[in-house]
């Protein structure tokens, strides 16, 4: 399909009774329905529209601890991912071994399977959200696909998030089945008839047969894309991430940058920071701190082009060279990045950038949104015990060295800067390589594409090596190499 033909193409979107009436009425499809907490769901929808008992072969739910672990053995967490693996395994296992010899020949098996924290009955400000995933067949007798998504119930009564939580259910059967060969319109279907306003789903995962070309990262792009969630994170081998999971119980330390490349400037800025950071911790905790690089996506907002995504998932590769895990963001302001961070851990945030990106930082014209402009956006910022530590800059035209302690702000936000300064929110990080301060990104690119040889020297040798064998920014390989 030509580009043209696609932004034209408008998509069937068929309400939930629907979705569900089609899967009952689908002979092909039969299997279990497992669902802990917030109630059955999902498996509600199939039994209200009628003839579910051509789809359904066991629905159960098996609220209490002890029981669920003698289903599915013990979890350190109930509502996890751990614990949605092990229902899809188990259930997928017993349809498999229960009925394919009566009907595999004409039967394609699956599994849905949810583990959910809602709203209680008794209140409070427990974290709404759950795992949802189904194990299947496309065909009969054929490997299991699967496919995993983490979501957040953002209603504010229990009633609603468990109406958002069947919906959103039925809609992730309903792709798996009927848009499995569209990745990207079974992502985007997941939102039918509901809202963001209503649920967010910050991560999903294909796996199986059915979907071995699916780059699941360009997926979690998609979701950023289309504002079901704020971020994807992967971790150096291009696994998709939820961020609650990796965020557990940790300190976090952010560099947010273009990396277009990653220079030895960015490894060496996030060393410093550790160094630093980990100093400031007590000594139990200083093992237990996530290094995350940032890219912001604000222009894959207004783009659909597969070069958007190429240029992003390009500068992922080069950050897991360097064996980093990477966060891609709509979070434009500092402040929503923390935001973000600490919603995600209880632990310690920092956030480690260079004397241009301070210079931004106190811009006013970044916070005219706001009612409170640059005073407003510090609150904001430094809201929950948010450290910032700053790298120096070598300004080349007069030869100095810009750091935290001589940095110069406009006249009216010296007393903010003071009081910042005084407070010790804002850390110089003096123990930084001297010999990188030369290196800029953006000239490291240009002569990457002018053909010249001497950025290797200003880049780490996996970034180098991943540059010249994908060819990569701009590089273009000699004749007869």
């Amino acid at each position: 399909m030509t580009d043209s033909a696609r932004a034209s193409f408008v998509r069937e979107k068929p309400d939930t009774h629907s979705k569900a009436l089609r899967i009952n009425l689908d002979h092909r499809r039969y299997g279990t329905f497992a669902e802990i907490g917030a109630g059955q769901e999902v498996v509600r929808w199939f039994f209200r529209v009628g003839g579910a008992a051509g789809t359904v072969a066991k629905s159960m739910s098996a609220y209490d601890m002890t029981v669920s672990d003698a289903i599915y053995g013990p979890c350190e967490r109930y509502v996890s991912r751990p614990r949605l693996e092990a229902m899809l395994e188990h259930e997928q296992k017993l349809n498999v071994d229960r009925l394919m010899d009566k009907r595999g020949d004409s039967t394609a098996f699956f599994t849905f399977a949810d583990t959910v924290s809602a709203k209680s009955y008794k209140g409070g400000n427990r974290d709404c959200h759950g795992w949802l995933g189904v194990r299947y067949q496309l065909y009969p007798r054929d490997q299991d696909s699967e496919i995993i998504i983490h979501v957040r119930l953002l209603d504010s009564e229990n009633l609603l998030q468990q109406e958002a939580l069947g919906i959103v259910g039925v809609n992730l059967l309903y792709g798996a089945f009927y848009h499995h060969h569209e990745p990207e319109v079974l992502v985007e279907s997941l939102l039918d008839n509901l809202s963001t306003s209503r649920i967010e789903i910050d991560m999903i995962e294909f796996a199986g047969i059915g979907f071995r070309m699916v780059d699941n990262r360009v997926m979690s792009l998609k979701l950023v894309q289309l504002g079901l969630s704020k971020a994807a994170m992967f971790d150096a081998s291009g696994k998709v991430l939820q961020p609650s999971e990796f965020f557990y119980k940790k300190n976090i330390l952010l560099e947010r940058g273009s990396f277009r490349p990653v220079t030895h400037v960015n490894l060496d800025m996030l060393r410093c920071a550790r160094e630093k950071f980990s100093a400031e911790l007590p000594s139990e905790e200083r093992d237990q701190i996530v290094t995350v690089t940032e890219l912001t996506m604000n222009n894959l907002q207004q783009t659909n082009t597969n070069t958007s995504y190429s240029d992003f998932l390009a500068r992922a590769d080069i950050l897991a060279a360097c064996g980093m895990t990477t966060l891609i963001s709509d979070y434009f302001e500092y402040y929503r990045m923390a935001s973000f961070l600490t919603q995600h851990s209880s632990k310690r945030v920092a956030l480690v950038m260079g004397i241009p990106s301070l210079k931004d930082l106190f811009d006013p014209k970044y916070y005219t949104h706001l009612d409170g402009g640059i005073l407003e956006s510090f609150g904001r910022l430094f809201k929950f015990d948010l450290k910032l530590y700053i790298y120096p800059y070598f300004n080349r035209e007069d030869g100095a060295l810009v750091t935290l302690d001589n940095f110069r702000v406009d006249h009216e936000l010296r007393n903010l800067f003071k009081y910042l300064m005084d407070r010790g929110v804002m850390v110089p990080l003096d123990n930084y390589m001297e010999e990188y301060l030369h290196i800029f990104s953006r000239e490291v690119l240009q002569l990457i594409a002018k053909g010249s040889r001497t950025w290797e020297d200003m880049v780490p040798p996996p970034v180098a090596k991943l540059i010249k064998e994908r060819s990569l920014l701009g590089y273009s390989k000699a004749p007869g190499k």
